[in-house]
């Protein structure tokens, strides 16, 4: 298991970095498609260990749960792990003979910490040449010498702490990819998509997501920013180029012994790639040393979770799709290289596992109380059959939630409105359906709080209704791209798009942000902004500091259709500032007629200034209604679109 990878992250998902061998097991083995993980790193290891929610389990306690290591241990296996534990007490208090790694959720990789620890015991980081990967790897291989001593098979975890953060590669690593990623994300998604098309990932046909509205165009940040964020990618790339090496170290261990034939592995993540930037940007650095670490970066976190929206944490796509490799020459019956669609989760690791080794799954421990596994055995996808008829996958880590059940998803941003897709038609989860299937989503939403609570075993607050929702989505430990100096880069900030703090306005991700005025609801729905106004002067602004423009005149253009009661038309107004320092609504204004026909409207407005601009804002109405504006611009002198809404 490797941590916080995200699903285009290797060579065979799509990726540009050097993973020759995790492509060699792909290519010789199987890939899932859809492969869930809990979209956070404590809760998937609790899944995989031990086949049933997180929460069930009994979280970090593991109170009513076995582990894979208990479950393998008492079949005669001899059991190892190393890497990070991140649960409570220690691997060998739940049946691994053999452990050596940090019980911490993160270290510094030069460095380690005050959790490492060897069969139970303290063990001191030495001084200098040490990295916590390449470590894994030292012990996982002492202990496979150990375990054929004993002539038993044997079970071995290892769980990479790489990538999370702090990101630190080592030197040879990092050099090799200075300069790759100058570009920019953009253009490095644009390049995985098309591979994961080209080599059977995806399927053509598939829409990927947009680039979303809190991180703006590469070409649209200052060259400090364009620096620091290449930097932290090359780093990324590097410290995945030592894990698919350190892999590979694995793998020629098992040719040497002639047990890679009949050595059953499967390679997964924890959670999608982390958008949680939470370090001051640091300039002109290289972080292959203990002093020198980087944050995660929510721009390159969309990049490498290609095609899907959205990160650790939350339950969309983007956060609960790992890649997943198996490999078993002896055992798998598909055809070599081929992508298993069915979809899977790590629940399933456990009952699998124990299915091949044909061990017992306890129903009672002396110390525990256990509950049933939620996970299934995935051995018929191995033999090339679909699996028989499974429950539906709940997913739920905080306030995020989801429930995959066959083609549907249903899915809530931070216990924010149900949102409802086909995932066989839209798996990037761009048309939600909630409006148009009320019986099916309801349904589901039944479901999801009946496992919640049965199943799950969830506390109350936990299965607390969903709040309406506020759009655009963002969270305060996003990258800050609106920050003039590194040490605001990664400044905390609000959460909500319309909130204000102290009366100054909220703090605007990205260029291209736009945000709810008061008295106003914003639903996203395609190119399409859907408005409610429930008070007095409502609207939606768009702040344009941040963005590179050209000197004016400029064009607004935009469809327009209002739901208006009276059936009279009205006025609109459009505010614009050419200072940066004017709030709007202080600066100019032009006021157009806004028809009341349930129809759609061309709109287009003229501003004339020869200087640029700083910040917009739209009122349609001034009190209770609704409207809906389609493909909303603003378009510069020679007519080519400067920005668009939403993006």
């Amino acid at each position: 298991m490797v941590d916080d990878l995200g699903f285009s992250d290797i060579g065979c998902y799509g990726s540009e970095i050097q993973t020759p061998n995790l492509d060699a097991l792909a290519r010789n083995g199987a890939r899932f498609s859809q492969f869930y993980n809990t979209a956070k790193c404590h809760s998937s290891r609790v899944c995989l260990l031990s086949g049933q929610y997180c929460i069930a389990a009994g979280d970090t306690s593991l109170a009513h749960a076995v582990t894979s290591a208990e479950v393998l241990g008492d079949a005669g296996y001899f059991t190892a792990m190393t890497g990070k534990w991140h649960l409570d007490k220690q691997p060998t208090d739940f049946g691994f003979q053999r452990y050596f790694g940090h019980l911490s959720g993160a270290c510094n990789y030069f460095s380690g910490d005050n959790t490492f620890r060897l069969n139970g015991e303290p063990w001191q980081v030495p001084s200098d040449g040490f990295y916590t990967t390449v470590a894994n790897v030292d012990y996982g291989l002492k202990f496979l010498d150990e375990a054929r001593t004993t002539g038993k098979p044997w079970y071995l975890y290892v769980a990479f702490n790489a990538p999370h953060a702090p990101l630190h590669a080592l030197p040879e690593d990092y050099k090799k990819y200075q300069g790759k990623y100058d570009q920019g994300w953009d253009a490095v998604r644009d390049a995985r998509i098309a591979k994961q098309k080209r080599t059977g990932v995806l399927p053509e046909s598939l829409e990927p997501s947009p680039r979303p509205e809190h991180i703006p165009a590469w070409n649209d940040l200052e060259q400090w920013k364009r620096d620091y964020e290449a930097n932290r990618m090359t780093t990324l790339a590097a410290m995945i180029d030592r894990v698919d090496q350190e892999v590979g170290r694995l793998v020629a261990d098992l040719k040497k012994n002639n047990e890679l034939e009949n050595t059953f592995i499967l390679f997964v993540s924890d959670n999608g790639a982390c958008p949680y930037d939470r370090k001051p940007a640091r300039l002109d650095v290289e972080p292959t040393s203990a002093n020198v670490s980087f944050g995660d970066s929510t721009g390159w976190a969309w990049a490498r979770n290609s095609p899907f929206r959205y990160y650790k944490q939350n339950q969309f796509e983007g956060g609960i799709s790992t890649p997943a490799i198996v490999h078993w020459p002896a055992g798998l019956k598909v055809e070599s290289g081929s992508m298993i669609q069915q979809p899977a989760h790590l629940i399933d690791v456990l009952p699998t596992l124990a299915d091949l080794a044909k061990a017992n799954i306890p129903e009672s421990h002396e110390d525990r109380t256990l509950r049933p596994v939620s996970g299934v055995s995935l051995q018929p996808l191995l033999r090339g059959e679909p699996l028989e008829a499974r429950s539906p996958i709940h997913l739920m880590f905080a306030e995020d939630r989801g429930l995959r059940d066959g083609d549907w998803k249903l899915v809530s941003f931070q216990r924010e409105a149900w949102e409802l897709y086909n995932v066989a038609e839209d798996r990037c989860e761009l048309n939600n359906l909630a409006d148009q299937q009320p019986e099916r989503l309801n349904k589901m939403i039944a479901m999801w709080h009946e496992m919640a609570e049965n199943v799950v075993h969830a506390p109350a607050k936990a299965r607390a209704p969903v709040k309406e929702a506020s759009l655009p989505h963002r969270h305060r430990e996003w990258t800050n791209f609106d920050a003039d100096t590194p040490a605001e880069y990664q400044k905390k900030r609000q959460t909500n798009a319309g909130s204000t703090k102290k009366g100054k306005s909220a703090n605007l991700q990205s260029a291209n942000h736009i945000r709810a005025r008061k008295n106003t609801t914003l639903k996203i729905v395609g190119n399409e902004l859907r408005l409610q106004f429930t008070g007095d002067d409502p609207g939606i602004a768009m702040d344009l500091r941040n963005k590179q423009l050209p000197k004016g005149p400029y064009q607004i253009t935009f469809r327009l259709m209002v739901d208006a009661k009276s059936g009279e038309a009205s006025e609109g107004e459009v505010f614009y500032t050419t200072d940066a320092k004017i709030i709007l609504p202080q600066g100019n204004k032009i006021p157009f007629v806004v028809e009341s026909s349930n129809a759609w409207q061309a709109v287009r407005i003229d501003i004339a200034e020869a200087v640029r601009l700083y910040q917009l804002r739209i009122d349609i109405s001034d009190g209770p209604g609704a409207a809906t504006i389609a493909d909303l611009q603003l378009l510069g002198s020679d007519g080519k679109t400067l920005s668009n809404w939403p993006q």
